[in-house]
């Protein structure tokens, strides 16, 4: 399959979409945290059970805490929030009783694409204009700017008194 012809971009035009497009969807994602009944912050780390639900991994509170960067304190209150909404729920470890693991409601995976559904699908669409190739390439780059926001994020984060 031949690519379809794409318009010629500078990096700084692409960094300048980019940064269009994450706030779009840092506005978008507080608009999908109301219809979900959610917080901003509980719908991310909703999103990390779901991630971790996925990957069929087992996804402990402290995990939880770890990957939003939240104490454990707060992490007790988006479970408390995400349990009273339906979404996950706690479960003993049974590899170890005195951890507890954060598992998805059975319904909540399709609750959550009931709003996410019309989304992800237009993405789709977009992503299937594109070679497989091409969707490599999009995939790369998705997954390396990832890792370096990650690291900044960590300074910024260490830098921050």
């Amino acid at each position: 399959m031949k690519g379809k012809p794409r318009p010629r971009a500078t990096p700084e035009q692409a960094l300048y979409a980019m940064d269009q497009m994450i706030a779009l969807a840092q506005f978008g994602q507080q608009d999908i945290a109301a219809r979900l009944g959610l917080n901003v912050t509980d719908l991310t780390c909703l999103g990390f059970v779901i991630g971790a639900a996925l990957a069929d991994e087992s996804l402990a509170a402290g995990d939880l805490a770890e990957r939003a960067h939240l104490t454990t304190g707060a992490v007790t209150g988006v479970l408390n929030r995400l349990e009273k909404a339906g979404y996950a729920r706690r479960e003993a470890d049974p590899g170890d009783r005195r951890r507890v693991r954060v598992v998805m409601a059975d319904d909540a995976q399709q609750r959550i694409m009931q709003v996410y559904g019309p989304y992800y699908e237009r993405i789709g669409a977009l992503l299937a204009d594109y070679t497989p190739d091409e969707a490599a390439v999009i995939a790369d780059w998705f997954t390396r700017a990832r890792g370096v926001l990650t690291e900044s994020l960590d300074e910024i984060r260490a830098a921050t008194p």
